[in-house]
Order: structure tokens, then sequence, then C-alpha cells
């Protein structure tokens, strides 16, 4: 139980990640999100949500105005603006912790960073929309470079991997290589392995259970297991217990951060998975 410390340079700042897990809180500002979605399309709603979020306890803000639930279709660089502006204007200033923002669309990524957010959250790592990392580096912001496989519309027509866990860790490493390529240094990368994007049911359980394996890449990680369709239960009770079963189980594996919509909730099972992971140093 040993996880590395790193320091994750943003637009405006630096995140130490290893001494403690961070936990990022997630707002949705989309009309079919599969846990939240309408419930912060409103910008005053989203804004308050977002205060709320950075009391209950969030070191960063991750806003997504574009839903990649199973089954979704995309929408366009013009309606995901629509959505997105108006929540960063408002919370321009606003936050004392760093925004990020969950897009594959170097347009949006590029109007973010300009209205004040610090990181772009790739949910496809660079495979939709390669030409987003030169906007990160042209603004020296963070980079999140979450796994997908396929798309959000075939994810249910898609086999189990034979070995997921080390197609995961390279993918991720040719992802690293590409964006290092392009001028982005490593101090601004943080990998996600992208449990539920395109891995089949208990796959994403193997790919905690070898979470580890990704040190390897000497990179921060990030898992984001908030409220997912492969974790058993009903969507309230069932749901939230389950995510906390999997964030104890990613930071006992050397995960830096972890992205949540139950921020409240979530801050006592990261505390104590961090103080086991502190014992067992």
């Amino acid at each position: 139980m040993k996880r590395k410390r790193h320091v994750w340079k943003l637009k405006e700042r630096e995140l130490q990640l290893g001494d403690r897990t961070l936990v990022m809180g997630v707002l949705n500002v989309t009309p079919d999100s599969f846990h939240d979605g309408g419930r912060y399309a409103d910008p005053d709603r989203a804004f308050a949500r977002a205060i709320e979020l950075e009391e209950q306890g969030a070191d960063i803000i991750d806003i997504g105005a574009e839903s990649t639930r199973p089954g979704s279709a995309r929408i366009s660089e013009t309606e995901e603006l629509r959505r997105l502006v108006p929540v960063l204007k408002r919370l321009r200033g606003k936050l004392a912790v760093p925004i990020s923002v969950d897009t594959y669309k170097a347009g949006v990524a590029a109007k973010a960073l300009e209205l004040g957010a610090e990181i772009i959250n790739d949910p496809s790592a660079l495979t939709f929309d390669p030409s987003i990392v030169k906007v990160v580096v042209r603004h020296d912001a963070g980079l999140v470079l979450n796994h997908m496989r396929g798309t959000p519309d075939t994810w249910a027509r898609l086999g189990p991997l034979p070995d997921v866990a080390r197609t995961v860790r390279q993918e991720l490493a040719a992802c690293v290589r590409r964006a290092s390529l392009a001028g982005l240094e490593k101090t601004r990368i943080v990998i996600d392995p992208g449990l539920g994007f395109g891995k089949r049911g208990d796959q994403n359980f193997e790919l905690l259970a070898r979470l580890g394996e990704l040190a390897s890449l000497d990179l921060p990680v990030l898992v984001g297991p908030s409220r997912k369709s492969f974790l058993p239960g009903p969507e309230d009770v069932g749901k939230l217990f389950g995510t906390a079963a999997a964030v104890t189980a990613a930071i006992l594996a050397g995960a830096h951060i972890v992205r949540v919509h139950d921020v409240r909730e979530m801050i006592p099972v990261v505390r104590v998975a961090d103080a086991i992971l502190e014992a067992g140093r």
C-alpha cells in the first residue's frame, strides 16, 4: 500500500498529490446524465451546487455539459458551450478550488480555459479530438486522460477485453506519449483508467484490483467509480455504498484523486481509507 507523491501543475497553481486523496466533485449541467441529469441545467442552480460542493470538501469541481452515459448521443460544440459558458461566467473568481471541465472538444476546452477553468478532463484520452492537447499546452493547464473504449453508443455491443488492465495501461501510455510529443509537460498529466467507459461488468472490478499496475507510468491516477452501472444494488442506497467500497479500494490501490457525485458522503470514506493507507506505510 504505497502511493508516490506528485506535483500537478495547473493554469494558476500546483496541487500536491499523494499526501492525501483529493476529491473531485461532479457537477453535470446536462439534461441527460445518468445520475443528476437535468438537476443543475439551470445556471443559477449549477452555481449554487458548485459552491455547495466546495463547502462539503471538494478539492476540485469537475463540470460536464455533455453526457457520456452509456447509449448517449454526441452534441454539437455550440450546444455544449450554450450549457457551459453561463455557469463558468457565474463561477469565475467565486471558488477557491480549481475548476475542471469535462470535454473532448478543443473549441470547448479553449473557451473554458479562457473563462477560468484550470483543468481539462478529456473522457476520450485524445481519441475524439487530438487537437485538444494543443489547447491545454497553450493555456498551461492540467489534463486528465480518461481511457475510453469505443463510444457511448457502442459500449453495449462491445465484448470483454482479454486482458483489460494490460490494455488500459498500454493505451494510456500511448496517449501520454502523444501528449508529450505535442509539447505537454508530464507534470500536467493525470491518468484515469475509465471505469465503465466501454469495459464490461466485472472487468471494472479487475481494473480496481490491478490499479497498482498503472504506477509503472509514473503519473498521478484519478478514479471515478461514482454510481456507475457496474456497481450492484438499487440506484440510491446501493449505489452510494457501492461507490464507497470502490472509492476505498481505489485509494488503497494507489489512486491520488477520486471523482464522485456525493462529496459530503464520500469525505469520511476517503479519510478512513487515507488513514489505513498511512498506517500501512
